[in-house]
């Protein structure tokens, strides 16, 4: 689907209150993980020009003082992090847009991921581990996350606000962190709702996370039997956003890899499974944000 989306979207407005245009030019131009771009950008007449397409610049730290429909932008991705519930997200209808899609979980913005529940869309909402479970049944889970670098972590040691050890320079420990993709499983997958928990620990690696599921099975299954309807699954319904490889691989190895999930390996005992599966974050989930945004087009204009 995003050969689609890139056909019939585009990018016209982005807002960044930190930084300036040329500043965008310059971040856009380099990258120390992906490398540096391959096309055209620059600044001209106060637009971003990537590829000889005029991108319309805000900065505003108000989502209600954005003019999207000024740049002709109908349809926003919020991805600060700030605004994620739908009172919040709703100030950028304010500005013209006809609906938002928010890329942090929420707590009262109903949830949607591309291939296990994005069916249920209703284009009257503006706001906007599902494999095992269909087959096997999930009982209850835990899921430990290992996470890349982010942009929050210190460099070196230095002082944290709320949690002490969240100043340990990134590069040198391993971090215990929080994260909310348990309860997100649980919006997306009402019936696993409360029966998922999970942590996360951040490494000292540039890109690429892994997240280790260990599940308690209905039914008692075999690990290559999982293995065979993971990837049956890969060259069908998901195809595209799950991934699948029995080679001996690393995690960069899965660097600007845009499958939402792109490898899996585990273990199993009858009733019981550990599935580790790659993540690419940062723009690995850009595509689907894109997706998303084709299926409410379809959907607003009565499409299959």
């Amino acid at each position: 689907m995003s050969q689609l989306g890139w056909q019939i979207m585009d990018v016209v407005a982005i807002n960044d209150p930190f930084i300036d245009l040329h500043y965008i030019v310059y971040m856009f131009q380099y990258d120390t993980t992906h490398g540096k771009f391959h096309g055209t950008v620059k600044a001209e007449n106060g637009k971003l020009i990537i590829n000889g397409k005029a991108v319309t610049i805000f900065q505003e730290r108000d989502p209600a003082n954005i003019k999207w429909g000024d740049a002709g932008a109908e349809y926003v991705v919020e991805t600060t992090g700030v605004f994620t519930t739908m009172e919040k997200a709703g100030a950028h209808l304010k500005g013209g847009a006809k609906s938002v899609i928010i890329s942090a979980p929420s707590a009262d913005a109903p949830m949607f991921v591309l291939g296990m529940n994005h069916e249920k869309y209703n284009n009257n909402l503006k706001i906007v581990s599902n494999v095992i479970h269909d087959h096997f049944g999930i009982v209850e889970g835990l899921m430990t996350t290992f996470h890349a670098i982010t942009v929050t972590q210190k460099t070196v040691d230095g002082p944290s606000g709320k949690l002490w050890h969240d100043g340990g320079g990134a590069a040198q420990n391993i971090i215990p962190a929080s994260t909310g993709a348990a309860k997100a499983v649980g919006k997306v997958i009402p019936e696993l709702n409360r029966k998922l928990t999970g942590m996360a620990f951040c490494v000292p690696t540039p890109n690429v996370s892994v997240v280790d599921l260990t599940y308690h099975l209905e039914k008692p299954a075999k690990y290559d039997e999982i293995k065979k309807v993971v990837k049956q699954t890969s060259e069908g319904p998901l195809e595209g956003i799950l991934g699948y490889t029995q080679d001996q691989v690393v995690s960069c190895d899965f660097n600007s890899d845009s499958h939402s999930l792109p490898s899996m390996l585990g273990l199993a005992l009858p009733s019981m499974t550990t599935l580790s599966q790659w993540q690419f974050g940062g723009i690995g989930k850009y595509p689907y944000f894109l997706e998303m945004h084709v299926e409410i087009f379809r959907r607003e204009l009565g499409l299959p």
